[in-house]
């Protein structure tokens, strides 16, 4: 077993008109050691469309996840696809990423524009053995993983971006893998990733898409731990052990809240430099300790980053909001959503008085609160999630 791990995100945009998407993106996670990755599109738009590749995806997921044969899977679900006697063509398609282990990756292809992947910031053009099953003609490949490696699967709303309006024939594959390149070079998460090609193919249709578009990115890293310390512990003896825990762990160490970081830099033994620069008018400054990554106020900052992060896993509208600003909001979000895989939150209980304002609008629960709604978001992030509460 190796220290890499997989950051996966997607986006989707609906046909012009469509209230429903006709594709649809499914991640199983059987164990540590295997996660399946499928993408289906359903033939056409709408409810129909939708229904077909919420099936498909369903279907393969389940019983990869059962530890079946991945060509019983594809035989299965190739077999139950009939084909569109207009057109000739299968009521769903799919693509699979299987990742075993985090060492290799196995692709399966039916029908949908092929997977990119990228290695060394250059398109690497990996093996595939064709298949003929119940009939359908499926590529299958295995790629034994390296860290940074990048695939990119897509349903065939981003080729055909653009066709008409800026290109005869579309976006062609060569053209897509070439702008994602570039993309890639940013250092930008899995997630960010497939919202900048997804954005791309809308601008492209003109913000009215003659296709249910789809990219769904798998980048593949090495794990990366963080610490983040909240409030101060509910008993005052308790502080040193809690400060001890903290800063033993490896990895970048975050400090959230006011009253925190004094009791942060009295164990350290060094003091609190407040910046007097507001990044934001909506967001306090940071603050600087010798020996802490970043320091910043406790609950308003905590809410701001929280309404990035579920927006993160949702549409990711603004990603871009975040991504080059220099507020404490901005900051913790890159570091948990872009840097952090490991993630160890410690939670103190203490009731802060200034808190206790019946003017303001917050309380106890409402700061308990806000760490489980960023721990929900942060494991639909695919991090793993670890509170002690103090």
């Amino acid at each position: 077993m190796n220290d890499l791990c997989a950051d996966i995100g997607y986006k989707s945009i609906n046909h012009i008109g469509e209230e429903l998407c006709g594709d649809h993106v499914d991640i199983v996670e059987e164990n540590e050691n295997s996660t399946v990755i499928v993408l289906a599109d359903g033939l056409g738009s709408g409810v129909k469309a939708s229904i077909l590749s919420t099936l498909t995806s369903k279907i393969i997921s389940t019983m990869m996840a059962a530890g079946l044969p991945i060509e019983e899977c594809v035989s299965t679900i190739a077999g139950a696809l009939p084909v569109c006697s207009v057109r000739g063509v299968a009521y769903s398609t799919f693509t699979i990423i299987h990742l075993l282990n985090n060492e290799t990756a196995e692709i399966i292809q039916y029908d949908n524009p092929h997977v990119i992947v990228i290695r060394n910031y250059e398109i690497y053009d990996y093996p595939k053995t064709e298949m003929n099953i119940c009939g359908k003609k499926i590529y299958k490949s295995t790629i034994k993983l390296q860290e940074d490696d990048v695939f990119i699967a897509m349903s065939d709303g981003c080729p055909h971006a653009g066709m008409g309006i800026k290109y005869n024939f579309g976006w062609q594959r060569k053209d897509i893998a070439e702008y994602m390149v570039t993309c890639v070079a940013g250092g930008f998460t899995a997630k960010n990733l497939s919202t900048m090609l997804v954005d791309e193919c809308d601008k492209l249709y003109e913000h009215k898409p003659g296709d249910d578009t789809t990219a769904c990115v798998v980048k593949i890293r090495k794990r990366e731990p963080m610490n983040i310390l909240f409030g101060p512990p509910a008993n005052r003896d308790d502080a040193n052990r809690m400060m001890s825990l903290f800063f033993s762990k490896e990895g970048k160490h975050i400090i959230c809240g006011g009253t925190t970081s004094s009791i942060a830099a009295k164990y350290l033994g060094k003091p609190v430099q407040v910046s007097l620069t507001f990044e934001r008018s909506d967001i306090p400054p940071i603050a600087h300790i010798e020996g802490v990554d970043l320091v910043t106020e406790g609950v308003i900052t905590m809410n701001k980053v929280i309404q990035y992060a579920k927006d993160y896993t949702g549409d990711n509208e603004l990603y871009e909001d975040w991504n080059f600003k220099k507020d404490a909001a901005s900051l913790i979000s890159r570091l948990l959503f872009e840097e952090a895989t490991d993630i160890n939150f410690y939670v103190g209980r203490a009731v802060n008085p200034a808190h206790q304002n019946p003017d303001l609008p917050i309380n106890f629960n409402i700061k308990m609160s806000l760490v489980e709604e960023l721990s929900a978001c942060l494991k639909k992030m695919g991090k793993r999630i670890k509170v002690s509460y103090f």
